[in-house]
């Protein structure tokens, strides 16, 4: 590992053009034209020093002397070049969107993301999901679900400082494609990819209330075979499934639930519907060993 001083000096003023630079990621604009998403605190770090990977183009951290003090080993721990800049407390705060930063942050270049995967066999499909704590959540639940591949249509940038903080790391591990730019254009474009994923052999399964009309069969959640080829399909937090996505599907499940709630949150609603699907193919492979 390469760790080097980017520059000796400390910046401490907020009109510095790194600290202007580091602002502009806030936004999806600036993101775009800089190529980076910004990680933000030691959580963040330590995420990305987990994966299995070499980077051979330098990582730029921006941390405080007394972070810097105190985690010199987790910078030294990266396989490939670092490069560090110190800012002052002042200086960090300006640029992130953290209340109060643990004092250190990095430029994660997009070629770093995980690569999107050709011929997954559990997906997750998102209708425009609009809040970004929602969306982390969602990665988050999808990653230790042992999703291969998020699809989207709109909504929620995916590298929003919120998303990626909510999402505790998991975009840094788990391949996710956001399809737009408007939803119109987002929404039609995640239907050709779910039915492209119908013709490759895969059951579309829609999240849905248990009244919806479809189609289709709609059934409790436990009683389909999630141990075929999948992907799961839900709704925008307030309209639901748009109908050119409800219908790609070839299946729907419910979530059954007590009338005095009108529905559950998407974010709510993924964990027992995504981790059923890991349960029964766990069951499944424990069942042909005995």
């Amino acid at each position: 590992m390469s760790f080097e001083a980017q520059s000796d000096e400390l910046i401490t003023s907020r009109r510095n053009p790194l600290v202007r630079r580091l602002r502009s990621l806030a936004s999806r604009s600036g993101r775009d034209e800089h190529g980076l998403v910004l990680l933000e605190g030691t959580h963040q770090l330590q995420e990305l020093q987990k994966r299995p990977w070499r980077h051979f183009e330098p990582l730029h951290v921006v941390a405080t002397p007394s972070w810097l003090a105190a985690h010199s080993s987790l910078i030294h721990s990266f396989p490939g070049p670092v490069l560090v800049q110190r800012l002052s407390n002042e200086a960090l705060q300006a640029c992130l969107t953290t209340v109060q930063p643990d004092g250190v942050a990095c430029l994660l270049p997009f070629a770093c993301l995980p690569p999107q995967v050709q011929s997954p066999t559990f997906a997750l499909a998102l209708d425009r999901i609009q809040d970004p704590g929602n969306l982390g959540t969602l990665l988050r639940t999808a990653l230790a679900a042992d999703v291969q591949q998020v699809w989207m249509a709109s909504g929620a940038d995916l590298l929003a400082p919120k998303v990626v903080r909510s999402s505790a790391g998991a975009i840094l591990n788990l391949p996710a494609e956001r399809f737009g730019p408007d939803s119109t254009d987002g929404v039609e474009k995640l239907a050709e990819r779910l039915n492209q994923a119908r013709v490759a052999g895969l059951q579309v399964v829609a999240s849905l209330v248990p009244d919806a009309v479809t189609n289709f069969q709609v059934q409790p959640y436990w009683e389909l075979d999630w141990t075929q080829p999948t992907a799961l399909l839900l709704g925008n937090e307030g309209a639901g499934l748009d109908p050119l996505l409800l219908a790609c599907c070839s299946h729907g499940v419910t979530l059954p639930h007590s009338s005095v709630v009108e529905s559950l949150n998407v974010a709510a609603a993924a964990v027992p519907l995504l981790l059923e699907r890991r349960r029964a193919t766990m069951t499944a492979s424990t069942q042909k060993i005995g």
